[in-house]
């Protein structure tokens, strides 16, 4: 052993513990239920040398003394019991032969996240010392006097790896991030179990995470390519634009980042804006959420020339936000992703509908949450709120006796305002409640010539859908009281009627500013509420 691993083994050893210890602490207070709540698993004893894949076992007192020597609390301690009073304290990591198999494709696995997210947080000295001292001398390179302590400790390592990969960074408080979805929470222990039992083998066949983050995941390895083998420059441009028919030393540029990207098939040497370049344009104007017209400049430019850098970070950012998120559902859902102004149906986990929508502006900024709608309301009061009554209500009332009356306006109640129903209300000829504490729901809206912007946050925190009519018809297809004659009825009736839903339908506000398409397509948009800023400043500070 050099100096260096005789370094890492001393030192690291003591470091790994205290490492473990603040992670554990995190991993306690998110994992209560599931480790000390739960029943503890009894010691199963019918597992011995005859019907296990090897015979190698140790004793449980050794266990024992080496988790009061460890600083971690006592829900650590629990599930760590609890894995091997299920394998009667057979070896995890070794077999007769040395190291097992599954060691090396978790210790691949774990390799994997590391290199790609950038993260050392959970690098482990003590262990990649062992791991190198394996590479270098062999499966048989652990000593029987080491091999008890490098199991424990690789247990241990996979516990706070699967925390931080599938659950997310717990120093980022997802509340102080403006992100109120609750997180997802993870067997670890069946997870861990799981894997052994496969030996590691198609992982990602029950890898607890998003199907949105694989995909975002091959994106990013494709991006730290483009970061290695090219020189991405900001486009240097003459002219403020340049379109179709243009030539210049710029399109030569041009045509090299968008072959980059995926957007041009073939980069030849021409210094021509021909047709292909200007479909490459509009390819990539698609995926950034601009306007198709092909030509470069303003936003377009502004996009092509941000550094590759930055477009990771944005990436690594969005994989941090999908590790908080479940597995999709397969049931029916609505996700509105807010930076894409869009409302995505699912019918039973399958895609059915997208359609525009009006955010909040960046001062009303609309919420990030989960709800379940409940109700389906025809023409619909609206009910102004506080705030708008404060600032706008109450001084056009002051300007002007009959601004009430303009408005189609009464008061109700407790001097509270409201609009009356019909196709001037504010709220359109429906509304689909989900009930919350922010006071946010999906609404028509008489203003439809905003749903033709490309940038559509101009809301006071509510989300203005595009297709109304088409989303009550689906939410009521299994009512076959309600047609589509029935709801055209209802929504021009003038007369307000609450229909409740046989079944929630669960909504997501989401907040992602890079994903992955239908298409296959890496998609980016503006960070319009600054959310990825502060995130990028927690992470890469």
């Amino acid at each position: 052993m050099n100096r260096r691993q005789r370094y890492l083994t001393g030192f690291g050893r003591n470091l790994i513990f205290t490492i473990f210890s603040s992670f554990f602490l995190l991993l306690g207070s998110c994992k209560e239920n599931s480790a000390t709540g739960q029943a503890v698993i009894q010691r199963d004893t019918a597992i011995s040398g005859a019907n296990s894949f090897s015979t190698l076992f140790f004793d449980s007192v050794a266990l024992e003394n080496y988790l009061t020597s460890v600083s971690i609390p006592d829900t650590a301690r629990q599930l760590v019991r609890n894995f091997y009073n299920q394998r009667n304290f057979h070896f995890a990591w070794f077999d007769t032969s040395g190291v097992a198999e599954q060691t090396l494709h978790f210790w691949n696995l774990q390799s994997g996240y590391l290199e790609l997210s950038r993260d050392s947080s959970i690098f482990n000295p003590y262990l990649q010392a062992w791991a190198d001292s394996v590479q270098l001398n062999g499966m048989r390179a652990v000593p029987d006097t080491a091999r008890q302590r490098v199991e424990w400790a690789l247990t241990l390592q996979f516990l706070r790896y699967a925390s931080q990969a599938y659950m997310g960074n717990r120093e980022l408080e997802a509340q102080d991030l403006n992100w109120f979805i609750p997180r997802k929470r993870v067997d670890i222990l069946s997870l861990l179990d799981t894997l052994v039992k496969e030996k590691g083998k198609d992982f990602d066949r029950y890898e607890p995470v998003n199907r949105q983050y694989g995909l975002l995941r091959e994106q990013l390895k494709r991006y730290y390519e483009i970061e290695r083998l090219s020189s991405w420059t900001p486009l240097v441009m003459n002219e403020k634009k340049v379109q179709r028919g243009d030539t210049g030393a710029a399109i030569i540029q041009l045509k090299n980042k968008l072959s980059l990207l995926g957007d041009l098939p073939v980069a030849d040497s021409g210094n021509r804006f021909d047709e292909s370049l200007e479909l490459a344009v509009k390819r990539f104007q698609s995926r950034y959420g601009l306007k198709e017209d092909g030509v470069i400049g303003g936003s377009t430019l502004r996009e092509l020339s941000l550094p590759i850098n930055r477009r990771i970070r944005q990436i690594l950012v969005n994989m941090e936000r999908l590790r908080w998120v479940p597995e999709e559902p397969k049931s029916d859902y609505l996700l509105v992703n807010i930076p894409e102004f869009k409302l995505h149906v699912y019918e039973q986990g399958n895609y059915a509908h997208t359609m525009n929508v009006v955010v909040g502006t960046s001062t009303n900024s609309t919420v990030i949450f989960t709800g379940g709608l409940k109700y389906v309301v025809f023409s619909p009061y609206w009910n102004v709120p506080p705030g708008i009554l404060k600032k706008e209500v109450l001084p056009g009332i002051a300007r002007n006796p009959n601004y009430l009356a303009s408005h189609n306006m009464e008061w109700f109640g407790n001097r509270q305002v409201r609009q009356k129903p019909g196709p001037k209300n504010s709220l359109g000829l429906v509304k689909f409640l989900f009930p919350n504490n922010y006071n946010i729901y999906l609404h028509d809206t008489p203003s439809k010539s905003l749903f033709k912007e490309d940038k559509r946050a101009f809301s006071h925190g509510c989300i203005r859908i595009s297709d109304p009519e088409w989303l009550a018809d689906w939410l009521l297809r299994s009512d076959s009281t309600w047609t589509q004659d029935s709801i055209f009825k209802a929504m021009n009736a003038g007369k307000e009627k609450y229909v409740t839903l046989k079944k929630e339908v669960p909504v997501f506000i989401g907040y992602f500013t890079a994903w992955v398409d239908r298409e296959g397509r890496l998609n980016f948009r503006d960070d319009i509420y600054g959310h990825d800023a502060k995130m990028m400043k927690k992470m890469f500070q």
